[in-house]
């Protein structure tokens, strides 16, 4: 095994950051207090929203934006296969039915015309994913959503910072949510953020995180005063989708760094890319695209198409074995066993070609050159042995 461990991702935490943790420690509040509204304002203002809430996760986002835009029982959402299986099961949580629709085999978002096709009287909402920090096709899907009278909610999850001419996704839609697991560009540790431009939706979406608790007026503090009979009054039923004040204030410290973050992100994978741009093995992301402005979440290669999964996981296996981690980015959704109901009647070729195909390598803002030139001339050696069989 290689002496250098590399891990697939690692968070970013400085004493800058430690400290604001601290802080919230030294006080009497640790939930609903005053970093979560900073922390919102924060996040609206970066993003250009008119309303940010804060949630205890990028899931809990997707359901209660679900859930305040009254999508439920009888509902279709049409949703990527190739994402991360919360969009699917978010739609599931509010008994809607997620309808699963293509991929775009060079952007890996949605395919526009595999949406349209799956289109019926009952579909009622698309879920836009701007996978690995590309933006998805926004102008096309709105387009669609324009004409059958849908809503459109964007799962921005992996795609902080991310722009389509100029302006962030997550704000483009009905409703948009981010998230900050710990391999996001910011992290707090678990949670995440809804974004929406509708005061009511927005202000349903913050009673919803606290079991229902409406406040008087959307934007004054939420304060917990137990002795009083208003802190028992529960307008309909809600979710403990809160997110704690150290949280929030590790995530407004994260957020004073995130350009700095998005830029060594993208420098990284630049420096990826130049490592790997003579393989003939591999199909790169692109580094940069007319009209937007990527948001690197993860650095995703695929093999050719001459290759196989099973060429793949061996391929992982034998870099592992050089002390190496990657990931396997993403299982379709339909093939999972939690979806085995949808397995029979769902079709997407492009998205199971893709996906048996992706590898993603290690990405972390404090990677080292030593550590992506390991990683480089690994995989490329590990290709070539496994590619011997093929002409």
């Amino acid at each position: 095994m290689n002496a250098i461990e590399i891990p697939l991702s690692a968070p970013d935490i400085t004493d800058a950051e430690i400290e604001a943790v601290v802080s919230v420690l030294r006080t009497s509040r640790l939930s609903l207090g005053p970093k979560m509204e900073e922390f919102e304002a924060a996040m609206a203002g970066y993003v250009g929203a008119p309303h940010a809430i804060a949630v205890s996760s990028g899931t809990a986002g997707l359901h209660l934006a679900l859930v305040a835009l009254g999508i439920g029982p009888g509902n279709e959402v049409i949703v990527p296969s190739f994402a991360f299986i919360a969009v699917a099961n978010a739609v599931r949580y509010v008994g809607a039915q997620p309808v699963f629709a293509d991929i775009d085999p060079e952007t890996l978002n949605l395919d526009p015309a595999s949406v349209e096709a799956v289109v019926t009287p009952r579909t009622r909402a698309l879920m836009a994913v701007h996978t690995f920090g590309r933006p998805a096709p926004m102008a096309a899907l709105l387009d669609i959503a324009r004409r059958h009278n849908l809503l459109v909610i964007e799962d921005a999850c992996e795609a902080m910072g991310a722009e389509i001419d100029s302006r962030h996704v997550g704000t483009l839609g009905d409703a948009g949510v981010f998230a900050f697991y710990p391999n996001k560009q910011i992290t707090t540790g678990e949670g995440g953020m809804v974004v929406a431009s509708n005061s009511e939706v927005a202000r349903r979406i913050a009673a919803l995180r606290n079991h229902g608790r409406y406040k008087s007026a959307f934007g004054q503090p939420e304060i917990a005063p137990e002795s009083t009979d208003s802190w028992l009054e529960h307008a309909e039923l809600g979710f403990n989708y809160r997110l704690s004040e150290m949280q929030c204030a590790l995530g407004l410290a994260q957020l004073t760094r995130i350009d700095a973050i998005l830029a060594r992100r993208e420098a990284i994978a630049r420096r990826y890319c130049d490592l790997l741009r003579d393989e003939p093995h591999l199909l790169l992301p692109p580094s940069s695209i007319a009209g937007q402005r990527l948001s690197w979440f993860v650095f995703v290669i695929r093999l050719a198409p001459a290759f196989s999964r099973a060429d793949r996981d061996h391929l992982m296996h034998t870099l592992t074995e050089r002390g190496i981690a990657t990931g396997r980015y993403f299982a379709p959704i339909h093939l999972q066993p939690a979806y085995a109901a949808w397995c029979e009647s769902t079709h997407l070729p492009m998205t199971e070609s893709v996906a048996a195909r992706t590898l993603a390598l290690p990405f972390f803002n404090r990677i080292s050159e030593e550590q992506m030139e390991c990683v480089g001339t690994a995989l490329q050696s590990a290709l070539r042995a496994e590619a011997q069989p093929l002409p």
